[in-house]
């Protein structure tokens, strides 16, 4: 079903919430795989989504189509994905590096990778990255976005995505030649 037949269900009050399942129904896999590639953990990438899609239920009123309706979704777990993050690291006093660490325990007994030794090495690099960095690398790598789409969602330049995707391949490059 195309978005605006989705926001048409929604925005009418009798259809209201068969609307919403159907938005939830279409986007909700896409959007945890997203969640999940920067938290890694299975349980917190639920509990994400599930905030995702209360903070959709509570402001789909205020979308202004002014971007697609899934660009829009993408920014607000993008969000919930960097704040999580940071709130883990202030909540447990974690040093960054205890952090990183504990992600890539999580990646070695996650079904997220499915054993392939190189993909694991990869994803343990990526966790290398700043948070913000490793997100724009997941979105053009993984999701295969164009950088106008990555520019809506993030809120940054396309000319500063690029540099920060550079970035994060020749980080990631050093990173498996060790």
């Amino acid at each position: 079903m195309e978005d605006n037949e989705l926001l048409k269900r929604i925005r009418q009050k009798d259809t209201r919430n068969y609307g919403f399942n159907l938005l939830v129904r279409k986007y909700q896999k896409r959007i945890y795989w997203h969640i999940r590639k920067m938290v890694i953990s299975h349980e917190d990438s639920d509990d994400l989504v599930q905030e995702v899609f209360l903070k959709v239920y509570r402001n789909i009123d205020k979308f202004r189509a002014e971007s697609s309706l899934f660009t829009w979704i993408y920014r607000i777990a993008t969000n919930e994905c960097l704040n999580h993050l940071k709130k883990k690291k202030h909540r447990f006093f974690l040093p960054l590096v205890d952090v990183k660490e504990e992600l890539s325990r999580l990646l070695d007994s996650s079904d997220l990778i499915d054993g392939d030794r190189i993909q694991l090495k990869l994803q343990k690099a990526l966790l290398q990255l700043p948070d913000k960095q490793r997100m724009v690398f997941n979105m053009k790598y993984f999701d295969e976005m164009k950088y106008e789409e990555m520019s809506k969602i993030t809120g940054t330049s396309v000319g500063a995505l690029k540099a920060s995707y550079h970035h994060a391949t020749k980080k990631i490059e050093a990173i498996l030649k060790e």
